[in-house]
């Protein structure tokens, strides 16, 4: 088998290169991160420490402690109103992990995936990397952001429609399509897919046969919709479909960036299953101390106060981001993020738009303030040209004085920022 040199992850590369020496980071991802002190004021339970200090520092549950996925358990309601069992939720470092698992697990050359776009380099790039052909299903700022199911099912290939199982010797060889449903709410653009849309999805998918991984680590901030109203998307995996697969992570709508946590939950124990035997090659378990504080996160005592201060962040922050987009329409446009953290503004001089690349190196240089290119980051440095993801839901201190610089920085600096030809 010819192996395919996997691509540079721009988006962590550029973080790496410019997090460190921003003054005011508001390219980040997560909702503010908070420490073992604070997460332990917003239970309800005083009595309960965050550590247990006395554990032994074993390697802890290989999958995971029952704690912990029982906890998470409660966030994947099944059709019937029933509880996704423990025995569906695998643990892995972060879902940056979680999703390479899934994907080295199942794909391989021949097979072809159909990923939603603009999203995460890693759900694109890992199964380029394994060989497996890869159909952008792309969304566009003038729907919204939305996706077309026609388009979607213009993507699904006659030869990969259903699963074909091929003989090699002595071996079995699977072919799947796997749809990505990646970052429900989106990264970068903070778009939220509707209920009537996953349930199309799934309708699709379940005519094919094919695999669904919904990529939930922004999931529940949904802090521009009511809950109450129809639309509101469930988790991928209350949609009453069997090859359903979510993965999240304690970092971004949990603001425990810091602890390593992750994990991979499905309607299939098939799936579950392949996925801890390929897991057994890059991961023991999660670190002990990372597993407590996610249990304790993701209690009933604590996890509804985490989440409404995370959303009540999102909420403020994201008002105080649209007074500065209002205030500069000349210059930037967007479509309002509805859910997660992030938002994709472009930005333009003279009707074009300008070179993300240089406008975010010529304003951390200039006024310390931190953007991703949309380019660069998002788009192969070929589509979304003059985006930037600003990351809204930091400390609200770091957001407003960062906006304060950026309108100096538009006063006196943007008219060097060059445009794109």
């Amino acid at each position: 088998m010819a192996l395919t040199k996997i691509r540079p992850f721009s988006i962590e590369q550029w973080m790496d290169a410019y997090e460190t020496t921003a003054k005011f980071n508001i390219a980040e991802s997560c909702a503010a991160s908070i420490s073992i002190d604070t997460l332990g004021s917003l239970s309800d339970n005083k009595s309960r420490r965050v550590l247990e200090l006395s554990t032994n520092l074993t390697y802890g549950a290989i999958r995971g402690s029952e704690e912990l996925r029982s906890n998470l358990a409660t966030l994947y309601p099944t059709q019937g109103s029933s509880q996704l069992p423990t025995e569906n939720i695998l643990i892995t470092p972060g879902a940056i992990s979680a999703n390479f698992v899934l994907l080295y697990t199942f794909l391989g050359e021949s097979d072809h995936v159909i990923c939603h776009y603009p999203t995460y380099q890693q759900l694109y790039s890992v199964p380029a990397s394994l060989g497996a052909d890869v159909s952008l299903w792309r969304a566009h700022e003038e729907d919204a952001w939305q996706l077309d199911i026609e388009e979607l099912k213009s993507l699904i290939r006659p030869n990969t429609k259903m699963i074909i199982v091929k003989y090699l010797a002595t071996l079995t060889v699977r072919r799947w399509v796997l749809i990505i449903v990646c970052s429900n709410p989106n990264n970068p653009t903070g778009a939220v897919l509707s209920r009537s849309l996953l349930e199309q999805i799934v309708e699709v998918a379940r005519e094919h046969n094919l695999i669904v991984l919904s990529d939930e680590v922004y999931r529940p901030l949904f802090h521009s919709r009511d809950p109450k109203e129809s639309q509101v998307p469930p988790s991928m995996l209350s949609m009453g479909y069997s090859k359903a697969v979510a993965t999240g992570s304690m970092s971004k709508a949990y603001a425990l960036a810091g602890i390593r946590v992750g994990w991979i939950a499905s309607c299939s124990r098939d799936i579950i299953e392949s996925c801890a035997q390929a897991r057994d090659y890059t991961t023991i378990s999660v670190s002990h101390l990372d597993d407590q504080v996610a249990s304790f996160a993701l209690s009933s005592d604590c996890v509804h106060n985490l989440l409404d201060r995370n959303i009540k962040l999102a909420q403020k922050n994201l008002a105080i981001l649209e007074r500065f987009i209002d205030e500069h329409k000349w210059a930037c446009k967007w479509t309002k993020p509805s859910a997660g953290t992030t938002a994709f503004v472009q930005f333009s001089r003279e009707g074009k738009s300008v070179d993300d690349v240089a406008f975010c190196k010529l304003l951390q240089q200039k006024a310390g303030v931190m953007f991703c290119p949309g380019c660069r980051c998002f788009g192969d440095s070929q589509d979304f040209k003059g985006y930037v993801r600003v990351g809204y839901v930091c400390e609200t201190s770091v957001l407003v004085d960062g906006l304060d610089e950026l309108r100096a920085f538009m006063r006196e600096t943007y008219g060097q920022v060059p445009v794109v030809t």
